[in-house]
């Protein structure tokens, strides 16, 4: 038995043949400050009207959110902070609550070297500021901030409900998280916008979602030692994000040494394990956290915290250039500067006999 013909009439089959040949809407971007940061977000395939009113909403929600958390202009955080100082407790704000449980478990995850509790030895270090100082605090000062141990475990609620903290040391910056948490929450909106293929980066730390036309997204990352340079490309899937934590954005010379702002809970000065750290994960503020973390913990130690924080993409650039790679990064970076050596670190199952190397 032959099977049926199907046939449609002419006017469907005319909208069909229509909707074949229409070419995809232009790729929209809208670039505009907030976090600190540069922050560029494009949309791909929408409508203009349509693409306008979601990168409306986009720049707004970044904006809202650079005022809520802003670590030393006039804020909740600020509020709170000097609150902390002088042993009160207050109201939880709206805007900063979601942050503090999953910033207080990914701090505790990666044994304090994400620390968003050091407000205050940032600010020492002169990083709360739009000019920065051109010499290092007084080494004192330093100690007394390290020994005061400041840490999200600190804070807890009392009994009327309100943030207090059991230490005066404390100031909250959610400097290496914010940018993660907001990009999460704008690609949700995008989301539930019809955006179904955009790029939200800010500052180089970014989150894709679909494709970008027939072909993944496109990501080079950053050498750097090179300025404009990258050391590799990677293809990203719907909903992954990439972040680099790095010595090269905010920083000083002061006697021919470089001075940059992502401080070492443990010492107080700037860390020195690392030039660079890149991290692919499909939570960016996770991403976020854990770049900042594993930079602090340096060539060679990363993988034991990368296990501790559940991130298995992870690419480092030691001070001496050459790159440590988890092997699934390694797996899928495109290398663009093969004159490097890149070393794949694996975890052993005992944190303690330290890493296992292999050249490449």
């Amino acid at each position: 038995m032959r099977p049926a013909r199907r046939t449609f009439p002419l006017a469907v089959l005319l909208v069909l043949v229509l909707a074949g040949c229409q070419k995809p809407h232009p790729e929209v971007r809208r670039t505009f400050l907030a976090l600190g940061t540069l922050v560029e977000v494009s949309l791909y395939d929408v409508p203009p009207a349509r693409a306008a009113r979601l990168l409306d909403a986009v720049e707004a929600d970044f904006r809202r959110r650079h005022h809520d958390w802003h670590a030393w202009e006039e804020s909740p955080v600020t509020r709170l902070n000097r609150a902390f100082a002088a042993g009160r407790c207050l109201p939880v704000p709206k805007v900063v609550a979601p942050l503090l449980g999953p910033a207080t478990r990914l701090a505790v995850a990666s044994d304090h070297l994400f620390n968003p509790a050091i407000g205050r030895l940032i600010a020492l270090w002169g990083f709360h500021a739009e000019r920065y100082p051109d010499h290092p605090p007084p080494a004192a000062r330093i100690r007394a901030l390290v020994a005061a141990r400041p840490r999200m475990t600190d804070l807890y609620r009392d009994a009327a409900g309100r943030l207090c903290s059991r230490n005066p040391a404390v100031a909250l910056d959610f400097g290496g998280f914010a940018k993660g948490w907001a990009i999460g929450e704008v690609a949700r909106l995008l989301r539930r916008g019809g955006a179904h293929d955009a790029v939200i980066d800010a500052g180089g730390d970014l989150q894709v979602l679909g494709r970008h036309g027939d072909r993944p997204w496109r990501i080079g990352i950053r050498d750097p030692q090179r300025r404009g340079a990258v050391l590799g490309a990677v293809e990203v899937a719907d909903g992954e994000c990439v972040f680099t934590s790095g010595s090269y954005e905010r920083f000083f010379v002061w006697h021919g040494r470089r001075y940059h702002h992502l401080i070492d809970p443990r010492t107080g000065y700037p860390a020195t394990g690392a030039l660079s750290v890149t991290v692919i994960a499909t939570d960016p503020a996770l991403a976020d956290a854990a770049a900042t973390a594993l930079f602090v913990a340096g060539a060679g130690h990363w993988p034991a915290i990368a296990r501790r924080l559940g991130v298995t993409q992870v690419l480092l650039v030691a001070p001496d250039g050459t790159l440590e790679a988890s092997p699934a990064m390694a797996r899928r970076l495109r290398r663009l500067a093969p004159e490097r050596t890149l070393h794949v670190l694996a975890e052993t199952p005992a944190a303690s006999r330290g890493s296992e190397r292999s050249s490449r």
